[in-house]
């Protein structure tokens, strides 16, 4: 059935057979899809298979997959890395420019736009990345183990909001709200981190290359460019050179993130105005029986309204939407199945979990997120730097703090840089990572699932 204010609308609508109950099925599915808390699910799937088979007859096998080399370019000019390299290198620069237009739109209008706003998230990410690390340093003071030190400060935001779902309305809408702009700050941090320790030796034609690119890009963005397509094929060029530069390549998402213009071409008012010049430029190429194919001049005046519409919107809110299905369900999943296979011992398990590594990341995520976010939280309310939102309790943020021990993605990713010349080391680094996001995940829910059973019942904002 229509909805009621387009049942009187005039004109034919062509509907296929069995088109409107399709509609019916795909609709749910796709406002389901959507939803942030979706991938969590998927990418919770993809580390178990990849652990399944990690553990089978077939290990072999799948690792040697990831590892077989893969060459684009022509001849003179050409990048050839493993399929494992490509994936944390070049698929993982989408996920990071998503986490870049996700974080600038939260500066920017959303919930970091306001310093007191804010205020809570920040102290709450800001403990919950320097106890982690504090913690894990205590554990491995000298050596290159020291080198695995930003593991811990990490917050996987797919896999708790996936985890902060299931208890659907028994947590109030605003923790969701709480978890995500503390989750986009502890990526920030993780972005600093990245590229400030855990960078190759420096390539200075390279990077003055970085530099030149970066420079086109800004001067796209004060020329009032407003299309992606330059700022995305100027993009390109700089992941190459960031790749080439030392640093790594993954970072040249985030600085195009924060290029990508955010204001529209046309304010509402202009495009108001528009959208009414638009329909009379229609209503005039409009002849009776007329079809858009074969009248020009009706096609050309569709086709400028549509591309008014697309001007009136913000290019890089625009392209954050285009790439979030991308990033969310098909970036993040094979990175979790490149990198989540980890062989484990379970007749040595007792010894793998007590390695200084993985002791050092399981107590980093485990102890370190829960003093870190919920000390600074308590702290900052106390000193009256910022106050807790409507219908939150420090329950509640003690049980997100548990939550926040979830590192998985970014956790990985940092010990694919910290430990890619020492893979017994990866080995015991990813091995405390998923031990510790499962029982960080586990006891976060159950927390919450006790400490709200008596709080309202208020709707959630996913």
């Amino acid at each position: 059935m229509k909805p009621k204010q387009f049942r009187n609308l005039k004109g034919k609508e062509y509907v296929a057979p069995w088109e409107r109950a399709f509609d019916r099925v795909i609709t749910p599915l796709e406002e389901f899809i959507h939803r942030q808390t979706t991938s969590g699910i998927l990418l919770m799937l993809c580390a178990i298979a990849a652990l399944c088979v990690a553990n089978s007859q077939y290990a072999a096998g799948f690792s040697a997959f990831f590892k077989q080399p893969f060459t684009i370019g022509l001849e003179g000019f050409q990048l050839s890395k493993s399929l494992h390299h490509w994936i944390n290198d070049g698929l993982m620069a989408i996920f990071f420019l998503v986490v870049g237009l996700e974080l600038k739109r939260e500066l920017l209008v959303g919930e970091l736009a306001s310093v007191k706003q804010a205020m809570l998230p920040i102290m709450a990410a800001v403990g919950g990345m320097l106890m982690p690390a504090l913690i894990y340093v205590m554990v491995n003071p000298t050596g290159h183990t020291f080198n695995g030190w930003g593991i811990p400060m990490a917050t996987d935001i797919a896999f708790a909001l996936g985890v902060l779902a299931l208890l659907g309305s028994r947590v109030p809408a605003s923790l969701l709200m709480f978890l995500v702009a503390l989750a986009i700050v502890d990526d920030l941090g993780a972005v600093v981190v990245i590229a400030l320790f855990y960078t190759d030796s420096i390539n200075l034609i390279a990077l003055a290359l970085v530099g030149v690119f970066t420079l086109a890009l800004v001067a796209l963005n004060l020329a009032g460019v407003r299309r992606l397509s330059p700022y995305l094929f100027l993009g390109a060029f700089l992941w190459v050179a960031m790749l080439k530069s030392g640093i790594h390549a993954t970072l040249a998402g985030v600085l195009l993130a924060f290029i990508i213009p955010m204001k529209p071409k046309y304010d509402p008012k202009r495009f108001l105005s528009l959208i009414h010049h638009g329909v009379d430029r229609i209503k005039a190429a409009y002849t009776k029986d007329s079809n858009i194919i074969t009248n020009d001049g009706l096609r050309s005046q569709v086709h400028a309204l549509g591309e008014g519409v697309q001007l009136a919107q913000a290019p890089a809110q625009v392209l954050e939407h285009k790439l979030h299905m991308p990033s969310a369900y098909l970036v993040i999943p094979i990175f979790a199945l490149a990198n989540a296979g980890v062989p484990i011992d379970f007749s040595n398990l007792a010894d793998v979990l007590t390695h200084p590594v993985a002791m050092g990341i399981g107590l980093g995520l485990l102890v370190g997120k829960v003093i870190g976010i919920a000390g600074f939280s308590w702290l900052a309310i106390k000193l009256g730097i910022c106050k807790l939102p409507a219908g939150l309790s420090m329950q509640h943020i003690i049980g997100v703090s548990f939550m926040g021990g979830i590192g998985f993605t970014m956790s990985i990713f940092i010990a694919e840089l910290g430990f890619v010349d020492y893979p017994a080391d990866l080995l015991m680094a990813k091995t405390g990572i998923l031990f510790s996001s499962l029982i960080a995940g586990i006891t976060g829910f159950i927390w919450l699932y006790v400490v709200s059973k008596k709080e309202p019942r208020l709707a959630a904002s996913k």
